[in-house]
């Protein structure tokens, strides 16, 4: 256990174990029912948060005789829809080179689709009137050490060939546009990300599908499926749902489906929130572009400001708990909570004294090629997606968009591409799971520190496209 710095901890004297998006927002809907009895209806989708929610929303628009029902075991948006950091990134593969070391041959047409993604959320933003602070303020990702910035040109090079807008800063620009002494180049894409309040857009999506007629049950965790012929009977546990379809939007919590159960861990991840800057705190550090940032390493920080001008800071750690277990209790960690308000010193020295007021955490649907996957069960009748690797604010939407596809037998172009028919590979059973993140964890960390340089685990992962992340 690292030696706490007592000058970090005096930062963190006030801080809350709560979210900041949900610190008296009165924009929080009104709860919804249990369900009691039986019921039928065409679709029924399991989990309202953005994957549920995109579901339900896309199948009526698509069809609006089409009965929707949702049910969600907690409330809506709950889980990793209402605790991230609210950056809503096009891509759909978790970054351009972990799509090119997987995708190589489809990059082109998957950052197409991930350009038109983001549009049309947005256009749904628009059209549904959501309250949601969207912001299209583009990303930084940002070289801290001069082996990050290595390739960021090529980088560049290829994704302004395939349709993106991107462009690299020298270690003068980057400072110029936030002034962090850390930084010696970035990657800048103008268009390829938005900022939003995440909780917000759950309840805007929400509100959405309520409009056009979707059916929304809270506190009704789904215990079984059962087949039935020409249906699937959802059981409840006081009623149940016979529908024609069914979508599986469980995120981090373990499939219905038990064989998928093998391919995604839940991993924690963990956020700070400061308080609102001063106007001279503020001009201290630049910022006027607004720009989501992410820094470059294996381990990284996600940071950006809210509408109030308040820093939220989270990343870097990314926790596995034994037997991959997953309980309310772990969402907070003082431990990380230190660490990570001693990064952010050292990213924003002239912040020194800057309170944190907000802390939290949360599981993170992690697969071992860190981008979606897709599957389907009872000869067609059910389909699911996990596996988004905490980048799926805007990639749920592209991956209820496919599962909708799947359900509704459409040979799409979405549902043609390789990682939609392919699934990652699994990760092994216990004991060997835990060894195995443990050691890419400890790999990963000393390549950080060693230049970028991969070791001998590292390669063999590289080898056979396996790897580790949140």
């Amino acid at each position: 256990m690292e030696k706490k710095d007592p000058f970090v901890l005096r930062h963190l004297a006030e801080v809350q174990p709560q979210l900041w998006w949900l610190d008296s927002d009165p924009l929080e809907p009104d709860s919804h029912p249990a369900l009691i009895g039986d019921v039928g209806a065409d679709l029924c989708v399991v989990g309202a948060g953005y994957t549920g929610l995109w579901t339900a929303l896309l199948a009526k628009e698509r069809d609006p005789h089409r009965d929707v029902i949702v049910l969600e075991q907690y409330e809506t948006g709950a889980g990793a829809s209402g605790r991230n950091g609210g950056f809503c990134s096009a891509s759909l593969t978790h970054g351009f080179a972990n799509g090119m070391r997987r995708f190589p041959h489809e990059m082109e047409t998957l950052e197409r689709l991930a350009r038109e993604n983001l549009d049309e959320i947005e256009a749904t933003i628009s059209r549904y009137q959501i309250e949601c602070d969207w912001e299209r303020t583009g990303e930084l990702r940002v070289a801290v050490a001069p082996w990050q910035f290595d390739g960021m040109v090529e980088e560049a090079r290829l994704r302004n060939e395939m349709g993106d807008h991107v462009e690299v800063l020298s270690q003068d620009q980057v400072q110029a546009r936030i002034h962090s002494p850390s930084y010696v180049g970035a990657l800048f894409d103008h268009d390829g990300n938005a900022l939003v309040d995440p909780a917000r857009l759950v309840w805007g999506l929400e509100r959405a599908c309520l409009s056009l007629g979707v059916k929304i049950f809270e506190n009704s965790k789904v215990e079984r499926l059962e087949d039935v012929h020409d249906a699937v009977r959802v059981h409840t546990p006081y009623g149940a749902v016979t529908a024609a379809r069914v979508a599986l939007a469980t995120n981090v919590f373990p499939s219905l489906i038990r064989p998928a159960r093998k391919y995604v861990v839940p991993v924690y991840d963990y956020t700070l929130v400061t308080e609102p800057l001063t106007e001279g705190q503020l001009a201290s550090i630049g910022w006027q572009g607004r720009e989501g940032v992410a820094d470059s390493g294996n381990q990284f920080h996600y940071y950006r400001l809210t509408k109030d001008n308040s820093i939220l800071w989270g990343g870097y750690d990314a926790i596995y708990n034994f037997r991959a277990k997953a309980h309310r209790e772990y969402e907070f960690n003082a431990e990380t909570y230190a660490k990570l308000a001693g990064h952010f010193l050292k990213t924003f020295p002239q912040l020194a004294g800057v309170k944190f007021t907000h802390a939290w955490g949360g599981a993170i649907d992690t697969c071992t090629r860190f981008s979606p996957f897709w599957g389907t069960s009872h000869e067609g009748k059910i389909a699911y997606v996990m596996g988004f690797t905490g980048l799926g604010v805007a990639s749920t939407r592209f991956g209820a968009a496919t599962m909708l596809d799947l359900l509704d037998g459409i040979d799409s172009e979405r549902t043609r591409l390789t990682m939609v028919r392919k699934k990652p590979m699994p990760f092994p059973p216990e004991p060997l799971r835990w060894l195995f993140i443990r050691l890419t964890q400890r790999a990963i960390r000393r390549a950080d520190e060693n230049f970028g340089q991969r070791n001998l685990w590292l390669r063999v992962l590289d080898l056979f496209n396996l790897g580790f992340d949140s």
